[in-house]
């Protein structure tokens, strides 16, 4: 039978869905508005969705519910995910066995390990992140902490000294710490006694 005065069904709400308003998924015709995961209700596009025969999910529901199950099969790479979807709805202990794995772990995260082992800049004593550290002298310092501790004057790889833990452009290393006397930029002229 024809369908006449509209377009098809939401698969969602089963009224008319008009072209303007149409996602199409699996053979069949959504609301922008009703293209919900059906476990989290969160929004989905033609990237983040997962379809299994009339259902529809966001990736990370649908690997909750028809994914691998058990140690080792985590949401991302390298991940060993603990989260059961129960708040979702998600039945997902079906069939599964339970793990004999302790409470807790017995080995920290990396994460837990960096948020611990996180470098302390010698200037300013805050903590530097792999994003804005720079070494020198042996030791990590801020890209804004990495200045000469004399003049204030902001360091590089080809004009950088370091002396007991501190850092120094050449020009006020040797003034203060270099030789002196003539020819060494410490003296200028040697007064003569007659």
């Amino acid at each position: 039978m024809p369908n006449w005065g509209g377009g098809a069904k939401c698969g969602a709400c089963e009224k008319t869905v008009y072209h303007a308003e149409e996602i199409q998924c699996n053979g069949r015709s959504f609301h922008k508005t009703c293209f919900l995961c059906m476990a989290c209700r969160k929004a989905l596009d033609s990237t983040t969705v997962a379809a299994h025969e009339s259902e529809i999910y966001c990736k990370t529901c649908y690997g909750r519910k028809y994914g691998p199950k058990g140690v080792g099969f985590g949401q991302g790479a390298g991940c060993l995910s603990t989260d059961t979807g129960d708040h979702l709805g998600l039945n997902l202990h079906q069939g599964s066995p339970k793990s004999a794995r302790p409470s807790t772990p017995t080995n920290p995260s990396k994460f837990a390990k960096m948020m611990v082992d996180v470098d302390k800049c010698p200037r300013c004593g805050k903590s530097v992140y792999a994003a804005e550290k720079i070494m020198g002298g042996g030791k990590p310092w801020h890209k804004t902490c990495f200045r000469c501790a004399i003049c204030g004057k902001s360091l590089e790889s080809t004009n950088v000294t370091d002396k007991d833990g501190e850092l120094y452009c050449k020009v006020c290393y040797a003034k203060n710490f270099g030789p002196k006397g003539i020819g060494f930029g410490g003296l200028t002229q040697v007064e003569k006694k007659e």
